[in-house]
């Protein structure tokens, strides 16, 4: 289990996003975690402790005292603050906000805030308006200047009906930001990172395309390990069926070859590593409808031309940047790498051919790493998680030499 014997404080305040903490505790009891959580008295209206209780295992907590037998027991905040390796306060409402900030402790949550002595991570949630009032962001910045982590809060609909910036994030988001912070390398910090995936469409008519299976699960694995290591990461990806939501890095949806091409020549010149993983379309109609072509009895003939090839582009291009292709083959594939890795200037091509467990939509993959030293490594059949910690280790190794 990931987080086995790791003890994470959950503290939760009177927002309705509230009604997202059960998740998030389940996420981090199934990955071996000790969880306890604090409320304070009005998130109760939210989520209940009887709720919580089950998920976590343990008492949910939200008074200084408890009855038990008859007699009055002490929920002591400071030996809560003393116990946990992590303490994590989500939703933080602007009212739980402004009393951290000044160091108020009206509730156990915050007294045991107070009573810390592990890192502390807030999820600011909050309406719109409220989240860029001044007020809230001196609290933030106060907070950020007492060391504590803060999490942007995320854009889209609010419980207001309006829109904007002021949602908490994802249960599955901030499970992935606490793996990172007990799993952190932190060893590409200052490094900036292109990542590609996922397919493009090239369009016959308004509703038909051309495109393929690619599901972008490789590309999003990439980009949250090398988020994971300190990395400030550029994800630009086509169209895919899960695509990232409110993740800690810079997202960039595009459909066509040439949107791919066009964000990646952008990007392409501020980065220090640029790893193409997508499977950008090698032809496109030289031709698109303006209106849906209708079905007839005769055949009907798209003729096609090339796209860009932007991996060879960009190699082009690189002056210090390091270079990562993938290559999918369905024959003679360390062969057929080879070539792409010296004819497209890389430094580092990940050479795959497509199975029932490999390939485009899998969750898992087999794969040859191959640099441009000749340096060949092959991986066992493992999950796209695991090969992606396994390509950054040899990007490291590359950045390092």
């Amino acid at each position: 289990m990931l987080l086995k014997n790791k003890k994470i404080l959950l503290g939760i305040s009177g927002g309705i996003a509230a009604y997202k903490t059960p998740l998030l505790v389940r996420l981090l009891v199934k990955a071996g975690a000790e969880v306890q959580v604090i409320l304070t008295p009005s998130a109760t209206s939210f989520v209940t402790p009887l709720t919580l209780s089950t998920v976590s295992k343990r008492p949910a907590v939200f008074e200084y005292t408890y009855s038990e037998s008859g007699t009055d027991v002490w929920n002591s905040h400071v030996d809560l603050g003393l116990w946990a390796d992590l303490f994590i306060i989500t939703p933080l409402t602007a009212n739980t906000l402004s009393k951290m900030a000044k160091g108020q402790s009206d509730n156990l949550l915050i007294a045991t805030y107070l009573s810390a002595r592990c890192p502390v991570v807030v999820a600011p949630a909050m309406d719109l308006d409220m989240y860029i009032h001044p007020t809230t962001i001196r609290n933030l910045t106060t907070l950020k200047e007492d060391g504590v982590t803060v999490l942007d809060a995320k854009e889209g609909e609010l419980a207001s009906g309006l829109s904007g910036k002021g949602r908490m994030p994802e249960p599955e988001d901030l499970f992935q930001h606490i793996l990172s912070f007990f799993f952190q390398k932190k060893t590409l910090i200052s490094k900036k990172i292109l990542i590609n995936a996922g397919p493009t469409h090239e369009a016959i008519d308004p509703v038909r395309f051309i495109g393929n299976h690619s599901s972008g699960k490789m590309g999003m694995a990439l980009a949250r390990e090398a988020q994971s290591r300190g990395a400030e990461v550029y994800f630009v990806h086509g169209p895919i069926l899960n695509p990232p939501k409110n993740e800690f890095f810079e997202e960039v949806a595009i459909v066509s070859a040439q949107e791919m091409n066009e964000v990646c020549q952008r990007i392409f010149p501020k980065m220090d590593v640029a790893i193409l993983s997508a499977a950008v379309a090698d032809y496109r109609p030289s031709e698109v409808a303006d209106q849906k072509i209708k079905k007839a009895d005769s055949t009907l003939e798209i003729h096609l031309e090339p796209t860009i090839d932007v991996l060879k582009s960009l190699g082009e291009k690189k002056i210090n940047q390091v270079l990562v292709g993938f290559a999918l083959e369905t024959e003679n594939a360390l062969e057929n790498g080879r070539k792409k890795l010296l004819g497209k200037n890389l430094d580092l091509i990940v050479i795959n051919s497509p199975t029932e467990n490999t390939g485009f939509g899998s969750n898992t993959n087999q794969a040859t790493l191959l640099d441009k030293k000749g340096n060949r490594k092959d991986t066992p059949l493992v999950s796209k998680e695991a090969l992606s910690t396994q390509i950054l280790d040899e990007i490291e190794n590359i950045l390092n030499a």
